[in-house]
């Protein structure tokens, strides 16, 4: 009964891990990004070209965590590893950019997103309406959402885990449903020819690349949450290399299908006009119906992103509270359930309180971005510091390809902070002052602890 007050159980097994993987990354993206892609780029070619580049800077950095997380299986993932490596600052400042820009941003644009996509039903249609005073529906219904997700959570993460398990099933059900249906099409309404057209308004060149790269790894994004619950998982040696790295690749797999039933039915101009592709694509085959079809798959694929994305979320600041560097009383246990219930009452209130406060996240979202890559450079990094830290060590999952791969990863990271840095710099210099902000509050934190 001690050992719950203090620690979390190992209740999740591999396929809980690779379905918070699948789950997160498959969210509305794939839905959407390929207007913006294939205005980017202007070709079927250079598409997949992106997304197997994408894919593959994904595949490298889950491959290089894998070797992290298997052999220090803690909570908090990142933050843990950054502090083994680097120290308590650079662990703090890793949880307090989380805290305070990338999940809570991260849950209400989740959240407002599944509001967006379900008002597109007539008997949600009341979502777009206004409230009272300037509040809409739609925010209310995203946050109401938001505590219901958070109560699953506090009820035991195994609970969560069958959910997110079901709901990442029922996900790739329909993204191969509104595949086939694409593929299925017959005359006018689908042909291979469509793989050979372009788009000629398309921005093009290497700035086209990277603006349809980063859509890409948009896309990809969240492949790294499931080491925030290393501590819980059963046998992490080996369900943490299987659900980063297979996650990935069926994550890809899937990617590359949508993409390819989208454009079998769609030429490269209309593609790269449509605001959402898919739907669209569905209702030049069946109708109406079919983009309800896809409105559904979106629907059922934000809420495992939702669930999976909350459930990890409150590990971080739970596992810096637990080490002593943050408030000592989101390291609280339920005792009941074995939930890390404080952090995660504290998420659903920040979150909660930029859907209030917010109506559009994307300028918000936007923060995160150069903070969350400069992150996953850091982190890769810390391979090279354990290998040489300990270099006989046992290491139950190696990356192949070492040095090269994470190696490689680190630099497209680099490229990728520097080309939004250029693109972005206002939103690019707040991400950066943000987390310089928590270097104070480091110190503040640790002289308040020393001084008690």
């Amino acid at each position: 009964m001690q050992e719950s007050r203090t620690e979390l159980p190992r209740v999740l097994n591999a396929s809980h891990a690779t379905s918070i993987v699948v789950g997160i990354i498959i969210g509305s993206g794939i839905f959407l990004v390929p207007r913006e892609m294939m205005a980017a780029v202007g070709s079927s070619k250079m598409v997949y070209a992106v997304w197997i580049v994408g894919g593959l800077l994904s595949l490298f950095g889950a491959m290089t965590y894998a070797e992290i997380a298997a052999q220090r299986p803690k909570y908090g993932g990142e933050y843990a590893f950054l502090r083994e490596a680097y120290g308590d600052l650079t662990g703090f400042l890793y949880m307090w950019t989380w805290i305070t820009i990338a999940k809570p941003a991260s849950i209400a644009t989740i959240a407002a997103g599944l509001a967006r996509v379900l008002s597109t039903f007539p008997i949600f249609s009341f979502l777009a309406q206004p409230a009272f005073a300037h509040l809409l529906w739609s925010q209310i219904f995203a946050i109401v959402t938001t505590w219901a997700i958070t109560g699953l959570n506090i009820l035991g993460t195994r609970k969560s885990g069958n959910v997110q398990l079901a709901l990442t099933w029922l996900k790739i059900l329909l993204i191969v449903v509104i595949a086939a249906v694409c593929f299925g099409a017959a005359g006018h309404t689908g042909s291979w020819h469509n793989f050979s057209t372009e788009f000629t308004g398309a921005r093009g060149g290497f700035s086209g690349f990277m603006v349809a790269l980063i859509a890409a790894l948009w896309a990809y994004d969240g492949w790294s949450d499931v080491t925030q619950m290393a501590g819980e998982i059963k046998q992490p040696q080996r369900s943490l290399p299987l659900a980063l790295v297979g996650g990935v690749a069926i994550v890809g797999g899937l990617y590359m299908l949508t993409n390819a039933a989208i454009q079998y039915v769609m030429p490269a101009a209309a593609i790269a006009t449509a605001d959402r592709p898919a739907a669209d694509a569905l209702r030049l085959i069946v109708g109406n119906w079919g983009s309800g079809l896809v409105s559904l798959g979106m629907a059922v694929s934000i809420c495992a992103t939702f669930v999976g994305s909350s459930l990890s979320g409150a590990r971080v600041p739970f596992a810096a509270a637990h080490d002593g560097l943050f408030f000592k009383g989101l390291a609280r246990v339920h005792p009941r359930f074995e939930t890390p219930s404080t952090a995660l009452i504290l998420q659903a209130v920040l979150s909660s309180l930029l859907l209030l406060a917010i109506g559009r996240f994307q300028a918000l979202f936007s923060l995160a971005i150069f903070a969350e890559w400069f992150f996953y450079a850091l982190t890769a990094s810390t391979i090279f510091v354990f290998r040489r830290r300990e270099p006989n060590a046992v290491r139950p999952y190696s990356v192949w390809g070492y040095p090269f791969l994470p190696l490689l990863f680190i630099a497209s990271a680099i490229v990728l902070l520097v080309f939004s840095f250029a693109d972005q710099p206002r939103n690019s210099l707040i991400g950066t002052a943000i987390i310089l902000l928590g270097i104070p509050l480091h110190y503040l934190f640790q002289r308040r602890y020393a001084t008690n």
